[in-house]
């Protein structure tokens, strides 16, 4: 079926089964179903859609920008980039005084501040402060958690992985991907959490689930954030 509303349609299915609600549920390639209790009249399947319609829309812009993939960055006022889960715009200012190129985050705004404004530059500044931040946030948050287990990381180290958002050896050195800075605390909480129970459990047996479940119990929604997300955290 076709709804037009507010000047945008949407194409969904619609499913009427044995259950008390509607429900709506958008696939991880932007296929819109609603489930309705039999018998439901078309009005009101309408009037939950339309009240739902921004959410709904905000989700389909998401999934097409996923399956698009990233897209290049342009080093210039206004671009947006992913800090703590939230996007915000960069402003650039040049400076020949300064002894190192830096980035201020403050009034929701990333303020560049380079000698020379060259894009690869304005690249390696921001990767820069993400490193210092991602350090910075991932050390609080296992301070946060390290009441739940007995033993404490020997090091702690910021990488550039194409692979994986942490690691933990058989020493109880933990490393973390520096794009965490880019996901909402949540979620960095989460990658720490994961690491530090390997500190207990090596492997991903029952016993790791458990213990990660029993710290986190909302776990697998942020490993859900960073499998749909993932594609976005980049300079």
């Amino acid at each position: 079926m076709i709804h037009s509303y507010s000047g945008k349609s949407i194409h969904f299915d619609i499913k009427y089964k044995n259950r008390t609600s509607i429900a709506i549920t958008i696939d991880s390639y932007g296929s819109i179903e609603v489930q309705a209790p039999k018998g439901t009249p078309d009005e009101k399947v309408v009037h939950l859609l339309e009240k739902n319609w921004d959410p709904i829309q905000q989700k389909l812009k998401e999934i097409k920008e996923r399956l698009q993939g990233p897209q290049e960055k342009v080093y210039d006022h206004g671009e947006n980039f992913l800090y703590l889960g939230n996007t915000f715009p960069i402003q650039i200012f040049q400076d020949s005084t300064i002894a190192q190129d830096y980035v201020k985050f403050e009034q929701n705004k990333l303020y560049i501040y380079v000698k020379y404004p060259e894009d690869e530059k304005i690249k390696q500044t921001l990767k820069r402060f993400y490193y210092q931040q991602c350090k910075t946030i991932v050390e609080k948050s296992i301070s946060t958690y390290q009441s739940y287990f007995k033993s404490k990381p020997r090091s702690i180290r910021i990488t550039d992985s194409k692979t994986t958002w942490g690691t933990c050896d058989s020493r109880h050195h933990l490393t973390f991907n520096w794009r965490l800075a880019m996901a909402p605390q949540s979620v960095i909480d989460y990658v720490v959490v994961h690491e530090m129970c390997h500190m207990v459990h090596l492997n991903h047996d029952r016993s790791f689930w458990r213990l990660v479940g029993k710290i986190m119990p909302d776990y697998k929604e942020k490993e859900n954030w960073l499998a749909l997300s993932n594609w976005k955290m980049t300079v």
